[in-house]
């Protein structure tokens, strides 16, 4: 894929692509339930709770409970996705994720939409920043972030294949789609949207489209990127991540999230390992969020691509010296 190919196909919310996932997932795999803790709607469970009501579970706001609930449900095999707002299905319940889902590796997949500061208006108390962190510390749990409606769908079906604890990530506001709906998601498997030379840039989520916007405009300007979506944050796809880095000498890592304990560290410690190379990290930087309109919230906490083409700039400089 080059950046030319690359094609607006729509705009929708990657929760939306969750509610299709796990509805024709629904259709295909009589073993997956849905848990929800009085949040349906934003979940986007309509058409799943529709066509099968009796594997469907509405724990309230017990969200704690609703995790015991979900292991429990694993021992009969079944295989359960357990959804709130990314707020509330990691940090208030970290507890029990990590005593009754990790520690016996149960598979449960926790679904969480209204991540990161395109949340928006709700604010700083929702607006969590430091989930992928938590979840990808905790031993054997897939973490998966995936960038528009088609990719969330897509993984939202994938993840059933997988035994163990899943953490699956999206979001609230409508985005642009550019993933083929047909294109296979293979958990793991970083995705090269274009191929470059000068400097490598690993996104995730969101910011694979605002990556996008500024690797088009980095190219005007002659600097020619290496651009990956990272769809999967654990297990990282250490040899695409590798091969890139040997190849530019430099990198910029673009998350939705805080740069201590993202993306952006666990591009840094495969570099430090094996390859040490000037790395930027754009995301919010040992901050809280504040209400406002995501594309207000990206500019003024440096997530957008203005940001991260001076990022690249940057980068290449060190990386001459």
């Amino acid at each position: 894929m080059a950046l030319q190919d690359i094609q607006v196909l729509g705009h929708q919310d990657t929760r939306s692509g969750f509610g299709e996932g796990i509805h024709e997932l629904g259709k295909k795999n009589p073993r997956v339930v849905a848990l929800t803790a009085d949040l349906a709607g934003s979940l986007k469970l309509q058409k799943f709770i529709k066509d099968f009501p009796d594997r469907f579970f509405q724990c309230g706001i017990a969200e704690a409970n609703m995790m015991g609930v979900a292991a429990g449900l694993t021992i009969s095999g079944f295989i359960p996705y357990a959804t709130t707002f990314a707020n509330f299905a990691t940090g208030r319940v970290y507890d029990q994720i990590r005593q009754s889902i990790a520690y016996s590796g149960k598979n449960v997949k926790i679904c969480a939409s209204h991540a990161g500061l395109t949340l928006g208006e709700d604010g700083a108390t929702h607006q969590i920043l430091e989930d992928i962190g938590l979840m990808k510390m905790l031993p054997g749990m897939t973490v998966v972030v995936p960038c528009d409606f088609n990719q969330t769908k897509a993984a939202t079906i994938a993840i059933a294949e997988h035994e163990g604890p899943v953490y699956l990530r999206f979001g609230r506001p409508k985005w642009p789609i550019f993933t083929p709906p047909d294109e296979p998601f293979v958990i793991g498997q970083a995705q090269q949207l274009n191929e470059g030379n000068d400097v490598s840039i690993f996104a995730c989520g969101h910011m694979v489209w605002i990556a996008i916007q500024a690797a088009k405009e980095l190219e005007q300007k002659g600097i020619h990127v290496d651009l990956w979506n990272v769809h999967t944050i654990k297990p990282l796809d250490v040899e695409a991540i590798l091969g890139s880095i040997q190849k530019t000498g430099c990198a910029v890592t673009a998350e939705e999230h805080n740069i201590y304990g993202g993306l952006g560290d666990s591009i840094a410690q495969v570099a430090a390992r094996h390859y040490p190379v000037p790395i930027e990290y754009i995301g919010t930087n040992d901050t809280f969020g504040e209400s406002g309109t995501p594309d207000e919230l990206l500019k003024k906490y440096g997530l957008d691509s203005a940001h991260i083409v001076a990022a690249a700039e940057k980068v290449l400089v060190r990386k001459k010296h």
